[in-house]
Order: C-alpha cells, then structure tokens, then sequence
C-alpha cells in the first residue's frame, strides 16, 4: 500500500510560571514534541512522533515527504536506508534522524493497521501483554530542596516498585537526594539515578563511590555521550552498573558502546534513534553484547505507545523461565498534557506494570480535538 501524505504537527504545552522541572543541566518550561500524521492510498492513517525542536523537525518534512510519498509502506526501511546513504554529508547525529523516527512509528502504525495486527507482531512477535516499568521523577525545579521530598512521597504512596530520580548537582547533592530517597521509600524500592551528562570522569567517580551504600539500580548518563572511552574507564573502577543512550542515533552510534564495553544497559529513545526501525537493530546489538536494554521515553503519548511494543517485541535471552531483572520502561511522572491528554485512552500503570495496547498498530486513538488545542499554527 503506497503512502500518499506525510504531515508534521508541531505540538507545545507551556508550564505555569514557577512550574518548572527537569535535571541536572536545566529545567524545561514546557512541553513539546512533533506528531507525525501518515496517510496510505486507502485513507488509512499512521501516527507517529519525532523527538527535539519542532519548528526544526517541520523543517525536514517536504525534504523527507519528497522520499516518503509513493513508498509502500511495508517497503520504508529501504527508503530511510537510501536517504542516508545519499545524503551521508549530512550526518546521522540530527534532527533529520529524529523526524525519520516518527516517520518510521507512523509508518508501523499504518501497516499494523492495514493487516489487523498490532505492532509487536510486525517487529518481532509479541511476547508479553504487559511491561515492567520505573516511574521516572524527583525531578530538579526552581527550588530543589522543598519541592524534592514530596515527589518521592507520592512515589512511595503509589507503591511503584523502581523509580528514577534526577541528580547531577554535586556529589553532596546527590548524596542528599538519594538518601533522603531510600529513606522514604524503604528498603525494597529499586532506585534508579540520572545526572545528565553533568559529570566529568573523576566527579562522576566521586559521586558513584559515596551512593554505594544506597544500592541504586543503574547510574545514567554519568558522562557526556561522546566520551565513549571515559565510560569504559568508569565502568571497570565502580560496581553498579551505567546505563546510556537517550542522546544516541542509530545502531552506529550504540556499537561504539558496546565496542568499547562502555555501558551495561543501552537507552535508545525511539522518537530519536531511527524508530523501530533502528530500535530493532539496537536491542538485537544488545544481545549479541550480552548487556540489557531499557527503551528512554520523555515525550508524548506515541513515543510512549510504540516503546511498549517495542519491549513486548524483545526476547530475554540469556534469561528463560527466571528473569532477574526484567526489561523497563520508563514512565515519565512529570506534568505532560502531550502524554495525558492527547489519546483517547491515556496510557497509565496498573499497579507493577503497563499493559500493551491490543488494537492494530500502535493500539492507540488519537484524539484529535486534544491534539489541536495543542498544535503550534
């Protein structure tokens, strides 16, 4: 079935003032994302979404349209393949990749739509009906010391079994934040941590030797994403493991990872990273590598629906029977009406896990009036 239209919708949801959240190196006012709108011959319309700038994104869309339109839709990959094999001068680090990505998720939605089957089946099988996940939050605001305590009630009150908290301030700020985090939330809760690239090696260093006694999960993004040598080198001198990624395009840049044996836990960002089309690459580079993967998600509401089949797609070699750890998804706690207001059905936790949309495609319903209230003219 040929694709006859390709539409980019920018979308932006500002915050109120002195509402601001986010990490280590900055706070965002708001949120925004593009929507990705693709049509086939038979009037059957695929949604996707396209991670970073919008008004940079639509700048990509009549260039990328020119390839798009006239595609089968079951025959993309090749066109996203010959796109970047002509145009290799303009490198895969870029926004290009990211609307690429949105294309690639609303093309999977369209054709999971045309055949009747959701998109778990057309990249891999589905293996699960429901995803683990961490709840991502304990966000850095405008005043991070009252506002930080609060955040990690409300986790512990709703019971999630991980979570995700910001730090990156300083080694004596993150061993406040995840103190008071594991004082709050008991024993048992895995806590997970994320500095945003904030740290050079000996920082980062410091900061993982004194949060051993917390037992966190993973350390995030402990080092800027382009010093591959400078995670290795942290990986071998701490004992938790790193995870990274989110900042990462295509399976080219994630073998430079796991080449150098830089990370135990691969973030691609499916918005970001190529779509499906690149995450199926990646989490298959992540089994050859024996390291876990973990898909990063802090958009919208499509970036969170095609993440979920993604994970249910994934096998869990070497595990069988007894998976230790299970593959997470990140839930994104943050005040998002891009993420809950703009489906039919939001997507929300039930209780441990998240179910995986049964419907064709993506599983999920647009809801178009939502969307325009959000729409940037």
């Amino acid at each position: 079935m040929k694709i006859t239209a390709v539409k980019f919708i920018a979308l932006n949801a500002p915050l109120a003032d002195g509402k601001a959240y986010g990490m280590s190196k900055s706070l965002a006012s708001g949120r925004q994302s593009t929507l990705v709108r693709l049509t086939l011959a038979d009037g059957t319309i695929g949604w996707g979404e396209a991670w970073g700038m919008p008004p940079v994104n639509l700048a990509y869309e009549g260039f990328l349209s020119g390839y798009i339109v006239g595609t089968d839709v079951f025959d993309i990959e090749h066109t996203f393949g010959r796109i970047l094999a002509r145009h290799y001068h303009f490198g895969v680090q870029n926004q290009m990749m990211a609307a690429i990505s949105g294309i690639d998720i609303a093309a999977k939605d369209a054709a999971g739509k045309l055949v009747g089957l959701p998109v778990s089946r057309l990249i891999g099988g589905k293996r699960v009906d429901t995803v683990s996940y961490y709840a991502s939050g304990g966000y850095l605001t405008e005043t991070p010391t009252p506002d930080f305590a609060p955040q990690i009630e409300a986790m512990a009150k709703a019971g999630y079994p991980a979570v995700k908290i910001k730090i990156g301030v300083s080694p004596d700020s993150d061993v406040e934040r995840v103190s008071t985090a594991r004082e709050i939330l008991g024993p048992d809760v895995e806590i997970l941590v994320d500095i945003n690239t904030n740290y050079t090696y000996d920082i980062a260093l410091e900061s993982i030797a004194r949060l051993e006694p917390f037992r966190v999960g993973w350390v995030e993004e402990p080092l800027a994403p382009q010093d591959v040598a400078g995670l290795a080198r942290l990986r071998e001198r701490v004992g938790v493991p790193l995870a990274t990624g989110e900042a990462l395009y295509t399976v080219f840049d994630f073998k430079r990872l796991t080449d150098a044996g830089a990370a135990d836990v691969l973030q691609p960002d499916l918005t970001l990273c190529g779509g499906f089309w690149q995450g199926r690459k990646i989490a298959e580079l992540a089994l050859a590598s024996h390291v876990r993967l973990s898909p990063h998600v802090w958009g919208g509401a499509i970036g969170l629906a095609a993440a979920l089949q993604f994970i249910a797609s994934l096998p869990v070699y070497p595990h069988s029977d007894n998976i230790p750890k299970p593959i997470l998804l990140e839930y994104d706690l943050g005040q998002n009406p891009l993420r809950s207001d703009i489906l039919t059905a939001p997507l929300v936790p039930d209780g441990p896990v998240m179910h995986v949309p049964e419907g064709p495609g993506l599983g999920v319903e647009v809801d178009l009036d939502a969307v325009e209230r959000y729409a940037v003219a």
